[in-house]
């Protein structure tokens, strides 16, 4: 039985993330993923103005008369979402964790997707693969994946992008749209993450709290690795402490971004204390340019 408290939590995230849809991500899910290709619809008798190298030669010589072939869009994609679920994803110093913020954001990209008539599917992970959900369509089949996001317990505390890339692999049989939403504190994964980039088209979206680019200025402070469990008691009035802090803090992001540069992957930049549609507005708006 599922708490009613997450069926609301589900509902809320259903009104809130519509809207964005339909208000703001108009047509720009569309036109930013195409499609697998063309595929032949029909031939019909050709006009002035066709382009001549569309015609059917085979079919020309048969009637007697020029023919061309026409070809649709294969419109329909699948796209998976790999959701990162490790215990760091409960941290958030702002208004939501960033778990919360990863709950949000995947359903926009559902809702999207459903729009267009194509198929999601959820792969949930930390340390290990917790729960796969195969790829489908349909309004209540995005509500379910919501409520997985929102409800599942995971069993595993750290984090395993490689794994979770791997078994992407395993399950997937066709080009596929794949969102990696992680906070990325984890090694490791940059063989896979190239792999899976060749076969998919893989986003990473990374989700970002202040608090771990900066200390704030507030005295002793006890840190705690979620993952690990690791304490650590850092003196934040320390001016040296807060810019070594500071400078580690970029020096992550910079190898980060340099992995996702030499995969040839685009990734989406989130914070969790700044609205997550402006950067999905700005990648969408970049892919429709590079088209």
């Amino acid at each position: 039985m599922i708490p009613r408290e997450i069926l609301k939590q589900v509902r809320r995230i259903q009104i809130l993330t519509r809207r964005m849809v339909n208000d703001v991500l108009a047509g720009a899910y569309h036109s930013t993923f195409k499609g697998r290709g063309m595929e032949f619809d029909e031939v019909r008798e050709y006009v002035p103005g066709d382009d001549v190298r569309a015609i059917d030669w085979n079919v020309t010589a048969r009637t007697g008369l020029p023919y061309i072939k026409k070809f649709v869009e294969e419109r329909e994609l699948t796209v998976m979402l790999l959701v990162d679920a490790s215990s760091s994803g409960a941290f958030g110093t702002v208004q939501k964790t960033k778990a919360q913020v990863a709950a949000e954001l995947c359903a926009v990209l559902a809702f999207s997707a459903i729009r267009n008539n194509d198929n999601v599917g959820l792969i949930i992970f930390t340390d290990r693969i917790e729960k796969f959900l195969p790829p489908k369509k349909g309004r209540g089949h995005v509500l379910r994946v919501i409520r997985e996001m929102l409800y599942y317990e995971p069993e595993g505390t750290g984090t395993d992008i490689a794994g979770a890339l791997e078994y992407l692999k395993k399950v997937t049989h066709r080009k596929t749209v794949a969102f990696l939403v992680s906070d990325f504190l984890a090694e490791g994964y940059e063989q896979a993450l190239a792999i899976a980039a060749r076969g998919h088209d893989v986003v990473p979206i990374t989700i970002t709290d202040p608090r771990e680019l900066e200390l704030p200025k507030i005295g002793l402070l006890q840190l705690e690795d979620a993952e690990t469990g690791e304490l650590i008691t850092v003196d934040t009035r320390n001016p040296q402490v807060r810019e070594q802090f500071g400078r580690l803090s970029g020096e992550a992001i910079g190898r980060r971004n340099r992995i996702f540069r030499s995969s040839g992957v685009d990734a989406i930049d989130v914070r969790t204390n700044r609205p997550y549609i402006e950067p999905l507005r700005r990648f969408f708006r970049m892919r429709e340019k590079r088209r």
